[in-house]
Formats: C-alpha cells, structure tokens, sequence
C-alpha cells in the first residue's frame, strides 16, 4: 500500500494550486491531500476577501498546524511542498513526521548564507514595510512576472496570477529574513537528524525568488547526514516551475525519484 501524499503550498498561492499534482498523484494509486495554512479559506476569491484571515502567522504555527494535520491522516505521508512550503516540508520530514520530502524551490533556512539580489527584489514588496510583519500582503501581476513568472511567457504568468494568488503572512518572510542573527529562529531544520527519511531538493535554474544558489546552499547543509539527499535541477525553470503549462514535468521527476526510494 502506498503512503498518502501531503502537498504544501508555499507564500502567495492557494492550496487549490495543487490540483492538477493531486490528480497525476491519484491516477498513480496514491490518496492525495493539500490543507491549507492556518486561516486560509477554502477558495481563491475568498483569500483575496478576507486577507486579514491569512495574517499574523508564523513558521512554527503553520509547521504545527500541518503536524496536526498529519496525525489525521490515514499513514505518514509523502510531503511535497513548495517555495515556503518547501521548508516546511523539511522542518516536517527532520521531526520524523514523513517518509519521505520532496522541496521544490524551498526558501532558505538557517545556516543557509546566499542571498542573492533577485530574492531580495522577489521578497521586496512585504520586506518594504516592517508594518508587514503582521499582516497579509499579495503581489501585483507585475510582481508575480518578476518573482515567479520570468521563464515562461507574460500572458501565461497573468493567467497564473489571476488563478492562483492570494495574499500570503508577512511574518514567514521576516523570520526567514533574520534568522541567521537568531540562534531560536522559528526558521530553523534539524539537518542532523540520521533517522528521517530520503529527501529530494529541486531547484529552478532561471527562479528569481529561489535562485539556484540558495538550493545549493541548503544541500550542503545536509552534508553531514548520513540520511540521503538528493539534488535536482531544471535550469530553464523559473519559481512557477509546479503551477505552469511545465508542471507534470515536475511532478513525473518527482514519481520517478519517490519510486526509486520504493515509496
């Protein structure tokens, strides 16, 4: 029997974003779910309603909330996550909660140095103002073509922000931003942990808000884990990499690799 599939979504997006990977995941013989963070509504239209639902919440809240979620579940599943929730995924698979983790363009954790000047543009409209810290804020399309849409065409990268955005917390991206100064930061793996199953980093080598570099970096933060971590790159792929027309590339990368670990 197959172990179910917990899909994570990351700042900015919908959990409804992971249909089209629920259903590849199905048609494979896996039962699929994609809670969303604490607060999010159930649609799209409603996030954007109700943004004052989606603020205030930070990394160990959304991490705890998933961890309860888990312990609903009918096994320990596989987690996919990403972007922010790509992290999340790690912090889950290091506490043991999963058999398995696959981060896709996963926000850097601490220890993790790089930070390059595309991901500081990418985070800039919520960084900009510490008033932020505490509330929900959305991307404009213009903001969504930089930070996720820059590989594939203007129109497509519209039609995703139409489909998709919703205003994400504030709070996530400030923790992440200081934890290398915070040795209690909320943003921090237990990279350590021998006992935790296999893990799969994925990168994009065109994402603005991920670059290449900062996957590297988090691999090597593994480097000492006897536990296996595996490294994969798509270097035409930008930070849209699982919601655009490329998506089941992606996801059948990411079958494969599970397959292979017997999962």
């Amino acid at each position: 029997m197959t172990s179910p599939v917990l899909f994570v979504h990351g700042l900015w997006l919908h959990a409804s974003s992971w249909q089209p990977w629920r259903d590849f995941f199905a048609a494979e013989g896996y039962e699929t779910f994609a809670p969303g963070w604490p607060g999010d509504p159930d649609t799209v239209e409603e996030s954007r309603q109700q943004p004052e639902r989606l603020a205030g919440h930070g990394i160990e809240e959304i991490t705890d909330h998933y961890a309860e979620f888990i312990a609903t579940m009918p096994g320990k599943p596989i987690l996919i996550g990403h972007s922010f929730g790509g992290v999340l995924v790690e912090k889950l698979l290091g506490q043991n909660l999963g058999v398995a983790a696959v981060a896709i363009d996963a926000a850097p954790f601490r220890g993790v140095l790089p930070l390059p000047l595309s991901a500081l543009r990418s985070a800039f409209p919520v960084l900009k103002n510490p008033a932020n810290n505490e509330r929900a804020v959305a991307l404009t399309a213009e903001q969504f073509r930089y930070a996720f849409g820059n590989a594939i065409s203007e129109e497509e990268s519209n039609d995703l922000h139409q489909r998709w955005v919703i205003p994400g917390p504030g709070k996530p991206l400030f923790q992440a931003a200081v934890a290398n100064l915070n040795p209690h930061s909320e943003d921090r793996i237990d990279v350590d942990n021998p006992d935790r199953g296999p893990l799969l980093l994925i990168a994009g080598g065109k994402d603005h808000t991920v670059p290449e570099a900062i996957t590297k970096a988090s691999l090597r933060q593994y480097r000492h884990n006897p536990a296996v971590t595996d490294y994969l790159a798509f270097p035409d792929r930008g930070h849209s990499l699982t919601l655009d027309r490329g998506w089941r590339e992606i996801a059948e990368a990411s079958l494969a690799w599970l397959r292979k670990y017997g999962l």
